[in-house]
């Protein structure tokens, strides 16, 4: 293949495992989701239909990761408004799914509800386990016999709000994931995913990228249904570039293959090296545009920020500057990403895009050895030490970065516990300071000695 070559990618491209908990409504789901994601993601309350949209987290078990999904109580006939939405949500997330958690409550029994997701589920080639949620004690374990009823096998007995039997669980999800559906690329090569909201250009960079009409472009929300993978070989750069669709907020997405595409842009960037989070300098910064944001940086992902159609702007002395002074403000705590205006229409600052996001996967990848991390941090530590607490002085004797894919600390203190999160933000900032690790979240990690 020519070395200035583009090349389709899908043969190469895996996703992460993804896990969908799905249910007649009040029987736990969210409480199980925020139970194996370790926080409290999905609102839960005793109101049917708290739950109207997918929630998704990731999680691992015995040094394996995977996606979970939690879904509307799937029901029929109520006076919910939102009851064909939600039963829609829950039958995509049933046909996206490697593994389905189907759950049931002991106290009640089965439900028709229950017989009839039950039928639905059956006919589906994927795995399913049933979990039998509220088992508080021994004597519920007995009643959970009845629900071999439902054809779907034994029952898994756990309490979602408590934690009994979501161990024994984890196992059995483990051994029902599809063999590392997390498969390497190709080759050891940057994955550059290009997100953010419909029509602020996505599509439009990825063509002048690769110098061909790679993607359809329209004005219309929408246009770029699935991830698109392209092998970007130019300019002596060689990386994966995805192009994904737009992720609009949950309440305007009405389409079913919206609701696909979405899922399939969150999946792509959980499986990226860097995002190129792309903002309508026309439109600003919206909460949709943090919220990719905050995407990123819970899955350790680089970052770069491209804010496109700079051209229709109107320009004073410091127009850029207060630009990013803005957008750095708005995206505190995590603010140091490089920030780029161009024109994708003009190809202004297009090639600048793609070099800062090959620096941003070099910084990803940088390891900093031992006694020169020790060399730079202890003498700042001991210059501006952790303020005492309750009368205890906190004394860090020793640091090192973690053998670990993304940037990851770990400092041995005597009083862990003490450590309050404006020095941690002190000792990141430092460590940015003396290293380029721009665009790259950080985790700082305070151990007994």
């Amino acid at each position: 293949m020519p070395r200035n070559a583009v090349q389709p990618l899908d043969k190469f491209f895996n996703v992460m495992s993804l896990v969908a908990i799905v249910g007649r409504p009040n029987v736990g789901k969210s409480t199980l989701f925020n139970r194996l994601v370790g926080q409290r993601q999905a609102i839960v309350d005793s109101t049917a239909g708290t739950t109207r949209d997918r929630h998704y987290g990731k999680t691992d078990w015995n040094g394996k990761e995977f996606s979970v999904i939690d879904t509307g109580g799937y029901t029929v006939n109520s006076d919910d408004i939102f009851e064909d939405d939600i039963r829609r949500q829950v039958m995509l997330a049933i046909d996206e799914a490697d593994v389905i958690l189907f759950l049931v409550e002991v106290s009640t029994g089965i439900t028709d509800l229950d017989t009839l997701m039950a039928d639905i589920l059956r006919r589906t080639t994927k795995k399913v386990i049933l979990v039998c949620n509220k088992v508080d004690n021994y004597d519920q374990i007995y009643s959970s016999h009845e629900f071999y009823k439902l054809g779907l096998g034994d029952p898994y007995c756990i309490s979602s709000m408590s934690g009994s039997g979501t161990g024994d669980l984890m196992d059995a999800i483990l051994e029902a994931l599809p063999a590392e559906t997390s498969a390497q690329y190709e080759d050891d090569l940057p994955r550059i995913t290009i997100v953010g909201r419909p029509n602020v250009g996505k599509s439009s960079l990825t063509n002048a990228l690769l110098g061909v009409e790679r993607n359809i472009v329209t004005p219309v929300a929408g246009t770029t249904r699935d991830s698109i993978h392209t092998r970007y070989n130019k300019f002596g750069m060689d990386f994966y570039l995805v192009d994904t669709a737009g992720m609009r907020k949950k309440g305007k997405v009405t389409e079913d293959l919206e609701f696909y595409s979405v899922m399939r842009s969150i999946r792509a960037i959980e499986n990226s090296d860097v995002c190129v989070l792309m903002l309508d300098a026309e439109q600003g910064l919206e909460s949709q545009d943090l919220n990719i944001h905050n995407l990123i940086v819970r899955n350790r992902k680089g970052c770069v920020i491209v804010v496109n159609k700079w051209d229709l702007i109107e320009k004073g002395n410091n127009t850029m500057k207060e630009w990013r002074e803005f957008l750095m403000k708005k995206l505190a705590p995590f603010n140091d990403i490089p920030i780029i205006f161009t024109s994708v229409l003009n190809k202004q600052r297009i090639l600048e895009v793609l070099q800062t996001a090959v620096r941003v996967f070099q910084s990803r990848k940088r390891r900093i050895p031992t006694s020169e991390f020790n060399d730079y941090i202890l003498p700042v530590i001991e210059e501006t030490p952790p303020p005492s607490t309750k009368g205890k002085y906190i004394r860090i004797k020793y640091a090192m970065q973690l053998p670990t894919p993304t940037p990851q600390f770990a400092f041995f203190v005597n009083l862990p516990q003490y450590i309050k999160e404006p020095y941690r933000r002190f000792l990141e900032n430092k460590i940015r300071e003396q290293w380029d690790f721009s665009g790259v979240p950080m985790q700082l990690y305070f151990r007994a000695k």
